[in-house]
């Protein structure tokens, strides 16, 4: 795993309280466990070990939150994108509804680790709601809402006039609202969760890149530029971000450049109409329309792009022309940050969680819904990673799928938007 060229910063780097990172890794040393990454879902899966009792070391290639955990929008949203509970329960049986119970808890467990940490990330569990963009998706709404309700969820349906009174736009028809989700300061979080760590007694090295896993006897030989861990048990969490040490996940999924912004603040008019009770929000196109507010009020939205060629500027004109199409107050928009990261997609829009080894997993895949979804799943893989059976977790462990042709894959991928644009004008299948 090799560090990435820093990309532009974001607004979290921005607002977020100064960190200093841990020390590379310069010495040979020994471990049980060795956890590949630090972003959430692996500072997840440490603390769970940690605080088991077992003795944990985490490598990040760059710095803690760098990636995707640091970088996304920070909505917290208790539902994956495109697969629904009853194809999650067909497809995967008994352990889908399993997975189905930990999806629906899954951002009560983020705020509530939050809570029980004492983590200051600007958390706003004030809701998640899910607006549909034309009539049509309404019944989308509608079999969404009863097929959340069914298995418990909190789930309900808005009407047009409730949707345009929680969000002050009148640009959508109803939808599902969540009172569970809700959104954060991720890159706070990020690093909140990493100090939980170091207090628990895991072993963090920033700036030190994996350069190659390898078995030798019954133990794994994780080797880096300055040195060689030996270690037990493994756990690859690089999700997106994995590169040529596991070249069977990098080949089961889609990177996807995703393109967050940031307005500058809104003015105090502006604040008491837009999203007046701070909720997050993300519709039902394909080329999704998301919006939330930040703890300084700016608004912070984003976009796909099938080019990135002067991305900056394309971004900038269409976001402030869509914005005061959706917001008439909020005329001429101007943008403080631009920034961007990796999605994983897969072929299925399902994460996976897979066996590499003798005692070494990993997991990509999270489909641009992986913030809620960390926290649960480090504490499955944890358990995992400890001899749970599958019959005791909530996750499908499988190998490796390589998606066939990945390179043309990955290239044509992005061109997918024109067809989500056009989909996003047609009646949903139900």
């Amino acid at each position: 795993m090799q560090p990435a060229e820093k990309p532009a910063a974001s607004i979290w780097e921005t607002t977020s309280p100064a960190r200093t990172s841990t020390p590379a890794l310069t010495e040979p040393s020994k471990c049980e466990i060795v956890v590949i990454g630090g972003g959430l879902t692996g500072l997840s899966a440490a603390l769970h070990l940690a605080r088991k009792g077992h003795q944990v070391t985490l490598l990040e290639s760059h710095t803690i939150g760098f990636g995707g955990s640091g970088r996304n929008n920070g909505q917290v949203i208790p539902i994956l994108s495109a697969a629904e509970p009853d194809r999650i329960e067909r497809e995967y049986g008994e352990v889908g509804s399993r997975f189905v119970d930990l999806l629906q808890n899954s951002a009560t467990t983020l705020f509530d680790l939050i809570r029980i940490e004492k983590i200051d990330c600007e958390a706003n569990q004030t809701g998640w709601f899910q607006p549909a963009h034309s009539a049509a998706h309404m019944h989308l709404s509608e079999s969404r809402v009863k097929a959340w309700q069914k298995r418990g969820a909190p789930a309900r349906l808005l009407d047009q006039n409730e949707s345009r009174d929680l969000i002050g736009s009148d640009q959508w028809h109803g939808g599902m609202f969540n009172p569970t989700g809700g959104h954060i300061n991720p890159l706070m979080f990020t690093r909140g969760l990493a100090e939980a760590c170091t207090n628990a007694g895991v072993t963090i090295h920033e700036n030190t890149p994996v350069i190659k896993v390898s078995r030798a006897c019954q133990n794994w030989l994780i080797k880096t530029p300055d040195a060689t861990i030996i270690a037990g048990a493994v756990l690859l969490a690089t999700n997106a971000y994995t590169g040529g040490i596991a070249p069977q996940i990098k080949r089961s999924f889609v990177p996807i450049t995703s393109w967050q912004m940031a307005t500058e603040p809104l003015t105090t008019e502006q604040n008491a109409s837009i999203l007046p009770s701070n909720p997050a929000i993300s519709d039902t196109r394909g080329d999704l329309q998301f919006f939330r507010k930040d703890a300084q009020n700016h608004l912070i939205t984003g976009s796909a792009l099938m080019f990135k060629t002067n991305a900056h500027a394309r971004l900038q004109k269409y976001i402030a022309k869509r914005l005061t199409k959706t917001f008439p107050q909020l005329p001429n928009p101007q943008f403080s940050h631009i920034w961007c990261g990796y999605v994983g997609i897969t072929t299925d829009f399902f994460p996976r969680f897979h066996h590499l080894g003798p005692n070494y997993l990993g997991f990509t895949g999270y489909n641009g819904r992986g913030l809620a979804l960390t926290i649960p799943l480090g504490i499955q893989l944890a358990d995992a990673l400890l001899g749970a059976k599958q019959s005791d977790l909530a996750i499908p462990l499988t190998t490796p799928n390589p998606i066939p042709f990945h390179t043309i894959a990955k290239h044509a991928a992005p061109a997918a938007l024109a067809q989500y644009r056009y989909r996003d004008k047609r009646p949903p299948r139900l």
